[in-house]
Parts: structure tokens; C-alpha cells; sequence
């Protein structure tokens, strides 16, 4: 029986081979299923270890479980699995703006977590309030696992994956179980910015301030929010804060200013001073911080007052025009037969700038007045500033027929302001063109300023060794028409064309010929004859004088570099009536350079005492206002009896 027994598998291995094939199946089976009794007893011995409750029966039948990885692919624990969900859940709940509970309440909100393994995890409230009582909490119940169907496959494509990407596909998991509003997309193009947005909102000039904005800043102080009040205006920071980039890097820990490293400091260079030296007070960076665009807005205003005593009421109108929408870094003032009181004139444009500005320099001959204010964190830029003055009358002592102007330096570009009174009567031209040349070689400037340019200057010719000269007054040239002829033409204009008027202008006529204000211009007139009025009214000359309507009032300019001037605004002041004569105003941007330290500075000079006067009229004026409202008020309170 031995060597049947041993005989008979080899022959019927050899002649059967199906039938031997069904025995392999049969033995790779059998090495199953002790290999599954040993996995089951494992699984009772770590039962026993787990469950020591009373009431649990060891042989109560449970749930298989997942195939074990090997060591290199073990999956994650269950309860490891729960402690890291926890800490995601609160380290997204830090993170999400728009998240306000706790990580302990979205664990709530969630009753069902996705393990790495694809299994569905249920809360430990949830298992025992809707499950079986005796189920063991943290179950682990598979979701679709090949368990359930072949204990014997292999694992599933997830469980093949390395540790990295299983969290990876837990966080997509539970991230796209929480809602998220997609971002608004906006329904047509943006608007283009424009190509001065960071200049615009980084220039010099500030808004023509409203009285109400006053009450605005304590309001915003209360609400923490820092104001920064060193010379500038405070309200600086409002027009520049669409352009945040501009503001963060012009401001330093304390203030807006520009902040200053000491390694900065410890260096020594031979260029500063000079115009491209780092550091320096008139050089192209502190330049380019105050004017990224390098021009300077100038208002410029010429009246002849007529030598009335009594002056108008506002000053608003000749000063800050309602049209414009920032005001000036200078406002330069002539004025012709000026009033007899000019520190009451002065201190009347004081109280009209306000505050942001002082009077840089102030002159006058005879009833010549010039004045010159500039805004106040802008005057430590400015150069002592100069006059000269000069009579066109045959006694010197007359003083009504002259000029007097005023030279300084801004950066390093040099100003001359110029105001004169010209010989008046309609047919003495000639009378006049000799005013300009004595004016033009008699004016001694500038003084003690350096010349900026002086191979482009001429001893003979003032206005030739300045940068940038402004000339206005009134110059009494005329109309060369008959009254009725030049009413007929006024009333024929449409749209503001005075050009046929222009075409009977003496100026107009010697400066072509260039007998006169050699290489000055004159911008677009369209605004009507500024002379001679009826005193309060628009109506022209009525007296048996009859005079020509004509445009004596004027102001021009010339600049040692082409289009370095830049006119914005020329027009007259029509309510303004006080006088004979209509003020004339105009607006213009500068081109400005960097200069060098050598210059003479003001120091940050001004007439402090007119200062203090304005502002004091200035809160009297706003008291007696406020009076006069709330009397208006109570006036118009009825009671019923």
C-alpha cells in the first residue's frame, strides 16, 4: 500500500492532469482559510484586549476587516485619523475669514468623515443613538472595500497609493464638502486709469477745502485712525488713498516723510549738494517726492482797483474760483491803484488762502502792490526772495506809472513776477512801448541770487535771466475801433471767439511786430473786454467819456525752455464790481528742475503776524456765519396758539 500510495499520485499526475490541477486548487484554498482562522483568531484575541465592558460576547459576530498592509504601507489609525481631521478642521477654521465657530462646532456640523482607507467614519453620538447599542464605538464599516466581496483580492488603487497622496485626496474630500461662493466676476471692462494716476494723487496742490471737512478728521480719530499732521495736509493722504502703493512707500514708521537709514547717513559722497546728490534739499529726489510729474500749479490774479477805500466783502470769487478743482502751490496778486490801506489788503488774501499758506514776500510802489503767497510746507524749497522797483513817470516821486517785481527760486528753477501800470490813452502806443523798455533794463534783478543760466542772459533785458517770468497789469492798451463798431462785433461773437476783437488790439498788433514783450505769449482770450465798466453794474462806460471797451488787463509769460509753461485756466472775474476795471486771473503749470544747496534760503521766513491776523478773522468770520444761521433758524419758527 506504501508504494501504491506513493505510486498512485505520480501516475495520476501523469495520465490526469485535470484532476491534479483541481487538487492544487483544493490546497491553495485550504492555505486560505488557516490563513483567514489565524487572521479571525487575531482578531478575537484583539477583541478581548479591546472590549473588557460587561454584556460583550467575545463570539459575537463582527464586521470584517480590511486586509493589513505591510509595514512600508500602513495605514493611518483610526483614532490618529480622527486627531488630525480635528486639527485640519481648526487649522482651517483659523485661516477661513469667513469661518466664526470653533474647530470643536465644525466637528458637529459634520456627523460623517471620509478616512484615508474610503471607509465612512461615524461620529461616537451618532453610532450609539442610531446604531445597534452594543456596537463598539469608532467602527470602521466599509464603503464599497473589496472585502466585502473577496477577502483574498488585492488592495484597491487608493491603498496602493503613497502616504502623501492619500492626504492629499482627504483634504480635496473634505474640502468639497463645505459650500464656497465663487468670486464675482465683473460684467464689463474696468475703466482705463490714467497715465498721471499716481502723480495726481501725489502732487503738491490739495483740494479747495470745504468747511465742513473740519469736523470730518475728529470723527475718523475716534474710529482709530491715524492722522498724520506734520507740515503737510492732513488731508494728503485722502487724495492719495487710491493709489495705496504710493502712500506705503512714501510713509516710515512715525510719519508720512520718507524714512532715512543710518548706513544712508554714514555716508560721505562729493555729490551732495549738488543736483543729482542723494540727500539734498533742492536735488531731483526731494523733488520728485513732492512733484512726481515736476510741475508746479501758479495762480496768478491782476486788478486795478481804482483806488477805492472800500474793499469787497469775499475775496472768494477773485481768489478761488468755483471752476477749479484744486487749489494753487503759489498765488501771485498785482494789483494797479491799489486801496490806500495795503496791509488791510494783504491781510484780507490772507484770510481768503486760510492756513496752508503764508505770504513768501510782499512789495509795492506806490500804489503797485505785489504779493506772493505760497503754501507753507513748500516755502523750505524756496530762495530769499527779491525786488526791484521802477517809475515811468518823468518825476520820480510820482509813483501811480511803474513796475515792481519779485525774483526768487523754487528747486532749482528761477521766478520773476512783474506788475506794472503803462501810460494810459488810446492813441499813446508809443508813450507805452517805452514804459516796457525802460522797465526791461532799469528792473535790477536778481540781487544776490545766482543765475541759474547765464549764458542765455542779457544785461539789457530783465526777463532774460530768469527761468521761468510772469508779467501782468494793467498795460492800457486799446481796441483801435469805434464803440458802436466794437459793441456790433461783441454782439455778433458766439462761443466765446474774440478773435475779431483781437484783430483791432494794439498788443496784439506790437507784439507781432515785436516791438514789445520780445519772445512773451499770451494764451486764447475769451472772455470780453475787462475795461471800462459802470462801477456795480456790466454795463460799459456811460459817461460823456464814452471810452472803447478794450482789454487792458493782461498777463504774460516766457520761459528759457520751450512749453515749460503750461497754461490751464485765463479768464476774467465778472462778479467782482467794485471797480472800473474787471480782475483778470489765470491758471498755469510749471515745469520745475532740481537745483543745488548753494542758493540763499528763506529759511522757512514768513510774515507771521499777518498769519495770525488772517486765521483770526477767519474763525470771527465763521462765528458771526454760524450766528446768522441759527438767528435764521429760530426766525422761521412759528407757534401755534
Amino acid at each position: 500500500m506504501t508504494e501504491d500510495g506513493e505510486d498512485g499520485p505520480l501516475h495520476h499526475s501523469c495520465e490526469a492532469p485535470g484532476k491534479g490541477d483541481s487538487i492544487a486548487n483544493d490546497s491553495s484554498k485550504l492555505k486560505t482559510s488557516i490563513v483567514d482562522v489565524k487572521s479571525t483568531n487575531g482578531h478575537k484575541d484583539d477583541l478581548r484586549l479591546r472590549n473588557t465592558g460587561e454584556g460583550i460576547s467575545p463570539y459575537q459576530p463582527r464586521p470584517p476587516l480590511l486586509p493589513r498592509l505591510s509595514k512600508s504601507s500602513k495605514s493611518i489609525s483610526l483614532e490618529e485619523t480622527v486627531r488630525t481631521r480635528r486639527l485640519r478642521n481648526s487649522q482651517e477654521s483659523l485661516s477661513d475669514p469667513a469661518e466664526t465657530g470653533s474647530s470643536t462646532d465644525s466637528l458637529k456640523e459634520d456627523e460623517t468623515i471620509v478616512a484615508p482607507s474610503g471607509c465612512v467614519l461615524q461620529g461616537t453620538a451618532a453610532v450609539r443613538n442610531e446604531q445597534d447599542p452594543s456596537a463598539r464605538p469608532h467602527s470602521a464599516v466599509p464603503a464599497g472595500s473589496p472585502a466585502f466581496r473577496d477577502r483574498g483580492s488585492s488592495l484597491s488603487d487608493y491603498e496602493r497609493r503613497p502616504r502623501s497622496q492619500q492626504s492629499d485626496l482627504t483634504v480635496q474630500q473634505w474640502r468639497a464638502a463645505k459650500v464656497r461662493l465663487s468670486p464675482v466676476q465683473p460684467t464689463g471692462p474696468l475703466p482705463a486709469l490714467e497715465k498721471s494716476f499716481a502723480s495726481a494723487t501725489l502732487r503738491a496742490a490739495n483740494r479747495i477745502d470745504r468747511d465742513c471737512l473740519d469736523y470730518a478728521m475728529p470723527a475718523r480719530e475716534k474710529l482709530g485712525e491715524r492722522l498724520h499732521r506734520n507740515l503737510s495736509d492732513s488731508r494728503l493722504l485722502e487724495n492719495m488713498g487710491s493709489d495705496s502703493a504710493s502712500v506705503n512707500s512714501m510713509r516710515s514708521t512715525y510719519s508720512v516723510l520718507s524714512p532715512i537709514r543710518p548706513q544712508d547717513m554714514r555716508n560721505r559722497s562729493f555729490m551732495e549738494g549738488s543736483v543729482l546728490g542723494s540727500g539734498a534739499l533742492l536735488g531731483a529726489e526731494e523733488l520728485d517726492r513732492l512733484f512726481p510729474d515736476r510741475r508746479v500749479g501758479i495762480y496768478i490774479a491782476t486788478w486795478n482797483m481804482q483806488g477805492e477805500k472800500g474793499l469787497p466783502v469775499n475775496l472768494d470769487d477773485l481768489l478761488l474760483p468755483t471752476d477749479s478743482e484744486f487749489a494753487q502751490d503759489f498765488y501771485v496778486i498785482g494789483v494797479q491803484e491799489g486801496c490806500p490801506d495795503r496791509r488791510e489788503w494783504e491781510t484780507r488774501l490772507q484770510e481768503s488762502l486760510g492756513p496752508y499758506y503764508v505770504m513768501l514776500y510782499a512789495a509795492s510802489h506806490g500804489v503797485l502792490y505785489l504779493t506772493v503767497f505760497v503754501r507753507r510746507d513748500l516755502i523750505w524749497f524756496c530762495s530769499e526772495a527779491e525786488h526791484a522797483t521802477v517809475t515811468t513817470r518823468i518825476i520820480s516821486q510820482i509813483k501811480t506809472k511803474g513796475a515792481v517785481g519779485i525774483a526768487f527760486t523754487f528747486f532749482g528753477t528761477s521766478f520773476l513776477f512783474v506788475t506794472s501800470h503803462f501810460t494810459s490813452g488810446d492813441a499813446k502806443v508809443y508813450e507805452r512801448i517805452l514804459d516796457y523798455n525802460k522797465i526791461v533794463e532799469a528792473l535790477a534783478l536778481p540781487k544776490g541770487l545766482p543765475d541759474t543760466n547765464p549764458y542765455r542772459s542779457t544785461p539789457s533785458d530783465v526777463t532774460t535771466r530768469f527761468d521761468q517770468v510772469f508779467w501782468f497789469g494793467d498795460f492800457n492798451f486799446r481796441l483801435d475801433k469805434d464803440r458802436s463798431e466794437v459793441e456790433a462785433i461783441m454782439s455778433s461773437t458766439v462761443g466765446g471767439n474774440m478773435s475779431p476783437l483781437l484783430e483791432h488790439d494794439q498788443l496784439s498788433k506790437e507784439m507781432k511786430e515785436g516791438s514789445i514783450f520780445k519772445g512773451f505769449q499770451e494764451a486764447s482770450i475769451h472772455f470780453l473786454p475787462t475795461y471800462k465798466f459802470d462801477i456795480g453794474c456790466d454795463v460799459y462806460d456811460t459817461t460823456s467819456k464814452q471810452r472803447t471797451p478794450s482789454y487792458t488787463d493782461r498777463i504774460l509769460f516766457r520761459s528759457r525752455q520751450a512749453n515749460d509753461i503750461k497754461t490751464l485756466m485765463y479768464t476774467s472775474c465778472s462778479n467782482i464790481k467794485t471797480s472800473d476795471h474787471r480782475p483778470v486771473i489765470g491758471v498755469f503749470q510749471v515745469k520745475l528742475r532740481p537745483g543745488r544747496d548753494n542758493i540763499p534760503l528763506c529759511a522757512g521766513q514768513f510774515d507771521r503776524s499777518l498769519y495770525l491776523e488772517g486765521i483770526r478773522r477767519r474763525r470771527i468770520t465763521r462765528e458771526i456765519k454760524t450766528k446768522e444761521a441759527m438767528k435764521n433758524q429760530s426766525s422761521t419758527i412759528c407757534t401755534i396758539s
